[in-house]
């Protein structure tokens, strides 16, 4: 898949095929439009283009109530790749971006840079100055430049078989580290990525060295607990020694030693020997095992640690879950 930043990277198209959104977590709704999307470009012998926007538009216009992203940029784009896409534009969401009127995103975006023949939008799209675009402003304007509109409908399914698929459903099961329920949605395990830094190196004194990640990581981090999970080393061919490990992963505050700082660390089982740090590592979520708690000691901690790692071991027999795939087991 290419990835342009900027119209100037735009190739000179005949024909396209374009969606537009955020895409947060590309879940299994987004890749079901996808990749009908995909099959249409085919047939007509265009480029499938998704238009997506980087920060995300609620950053900018309203950042004290922006919701977490489910996916930073680098796992959006390697999950909108997995779905066949030719290309993305990645567009700089600014308020002067935002200031456009409807019909100046649409002919410079859509139909000079892209060339679209097809344009697919949900029925609630919204674009332009003060989001006055709507579908009825794409129908005519595709009337004008001669692109067709295609409207999306919703994908029901997961948990709920009444609720449709939706990033602001994700974003509830995760708060509630309920990732099981929202690989349903997503189609895979939760992911959440950062650079592995120094710790306090306290799980190696207790016998359980862990992989800590930086703050600046990118994924919305679930809710406090310890989970079952994957640890994907970024350069590491999934398939080669050590670059797909299993993973005990402990969010949290640590309360047993009065933590304050919320960490997210990662305890590869039966392994001392792996040295990660500075290595950037993609963790995947698979189940939470138990919440946080407070130990009244060290001992007590120990023990619990260990059934951790066992019942970790157990939930991770079968092999990992792999993006895609609609079944919840593994």
């Amino acid at each position: 898949m290419e990835r342009w930043t900027d119209l100037g990277q735009v190739p000179a198209l005949t024909r396209s095929v374009v969606t537009i959104g955020n895409f947060d977590g590309v879940h299994r709704g987004h890749r079901s439009v996808l990749g009908a999307m995909v099959a249409d470009a085919r047939r007509l012998g265009g480029t499938s283009v998704a238009v997506t926007f980087d920060p995300h538009p609620a950053q900018v216009h309203r950042p004290e109530e922006a919701p977490p992203l489910i996916t930073g940029l680098a796992d959006r784009l390697e999950l909108l790749a997995e779905t066949g896409l030719d290309a993305t534009l990645v567009v700089h969401y600014t308020p002067e971006f935002a200031a456009q009127e409807p019909e100046v995103f649409v002919r410079r975006y859509l139909v000079d840079a892209l060339r679209a023949a097809v344009v697919v939008v949900g029925r609630d799209v919204r674009f332009g100055r003060q989001n006055s675009g709507d579908l009825a402003t794409m129908v005519a304007l595709g009337e004008t430049y001669g692109f067709e509109v295609q409207v999306i409908s919703d994908v029901h399914g997961g948990p709920d078989p009444v609720r449709r698929w939706s990033s602001t459903w994700v974003r509830e099961l995760l708060a509630v580290g309920d990732v099981g329920g929202a690989a349903e949605i997503l189609g895979r395990p939760h992911r959440v990525r950062g650079v592995v830094v120094r710790g306090d190196a306290r799980g190696r004194e207790l016998g359980f060295p862990t992989a800590n990640l930086g703050a600046d990581l990118q994924g919305m981090v679930p809710a406090d607990g310890v989970y079952a999970g994957w640890m994907r080393r970024v350069g590491h061919p999934a398939d080669a020694p050590d670059g797909y490990l299993p993973v005990a992963v402990s969010i949290g505050t640590n309360p047993t030693f009065d933590g304050h700082e919320r960490r997210v660390e990662a305890h590869v089982p039966d392994r001392t020997d792996l040295e990660l740090y500075g290595e950037e590592v993609v963790l995947e979520l698979v189940e939470m095992l138990r919440p946080t708690w407070r130990f009244d000691s060290v001992e007590a901690l120990v023990a619990q640690m260990h059934d951790d790692v066992a019942r970790t071991r157990a939930r991770l027999s079968g092999g990992p879950l792999r993006t895609g795939s609609a079944e919840p087991g593994w």
